[in-house]
């Protein structure tokens, strides 16, 4: 990771306010992974660093403490905002919001800092955002320690093949379907296309989405994301494009709903 005295790159997960004139922000940075800190009088009347503390805003930051909760006294912009609009923003929510929920405190990630920056940037490129989406929550299970082989057998360590069919068993993997399972199947093409990073054709969409959020939900504690639920509302104002299914972030069209960064601050 690249270094600036005593500085460390960071960005910001969400902010809320705090006391009359401060923020507090949830960050995620390289060698410290997430904590949260107070930014005292960031929301003063011209104050610059509010402008900065904003999601999807690379940063250069600086912190000191003792506490759990640290106190910014550096914040300087690392590079350009990355622009974010309609669907790609609420992809840009929905990977913060993963990251406040399942990543601890102050254990750093820095393989996953570096694919998470990739990862906005490809939302900004808005160029097959739920491949994009896949992969980073596979990355995320990966960093936790909760990932599953997808391209063999759980039993055998068989080769999945593309003609196959195969269902999550949970705690074991993946197994090959039987005609007496009542588990939802999925294509051994998908996958394998999981596996390899490829990029998900339309009608493995639907299998790709159900086996990542099956495999999450143990994880998220049984509370429901709001990411989800701005997905929903953007869903109803904004009908996707034939051939695009029920994909949450498949279509490019923007225009039907106004959503910002304050949409997910709380």
């Amino acid at each position: 990771m690249n270094a600036r005295g005593s500085l460390f790159q960071a960005f910001v997960l969400h902010r809320r306010d705090y006391g009359n004139t401060s923020l507090l922000v949830e960050v995620f940075a390289a060698g410290r992974g997430r904590f949260p800190a107070i930014a005292k009088g960031a929301r003063r009347a011209r104050h610059p660093t509010s402008a900065l503390l904003q999601p999807f805003q690379p940063l250069w930051l600086d912190a000191i403490g003792r506490g759990e909760i640290l106190t910014l006294t550096r914040v300087e912009a690392a590079g350009p905002a990355i622009g974010l609009l309609g669907r790609p923003l609420l992809c840009g929510f929905y990977l913060n919001e993963l990251l406040v929920r399942l990543l601890g405190r102050d254990d750093p990630h820095d393989p996953l800092f570096a694919f998470y920056h990739a990862a906005l940037t490809g939302l900004a490129s808005d160029e097959d955002l739920e491949s994009l989406l896949r992969q980073f929550e596979i990355r995320l299970l990966d960093e936790l320690g909760y990932a599953i082989a997808l391209d063999v057998e759980a039993d055998c360590d068989r080769p999945v093949v593309p003609d196959g069919a195969y269902v999550l068993v949970p705690g074991q993997g993946m197994l090959q379907a039987q005609a007496d399972d009542r588990a939802e199947r999925i294509s051994g093409t998908t996958l394998l296309a999981l596996a390899q990073g490829d990029r998900l054709a339309p009608h493995q969409l639907r299998e790709a989405r159900a086996l990542l959020r099956r495999l999450l939900e143990p994880h998220l504690g049984g509370r429901p994301l709001k990411s989800r639920e701005l997905f929903r509302r953007f869903a109803v104002a904004s009908p996707p494009i034939s051939g695009t299914g029920s994909a949450p972030c498949a279509s490019r069209d923007s225009t039907h709903v106004e959503i910002t960064n304050r949409s997910y601050e709380s």
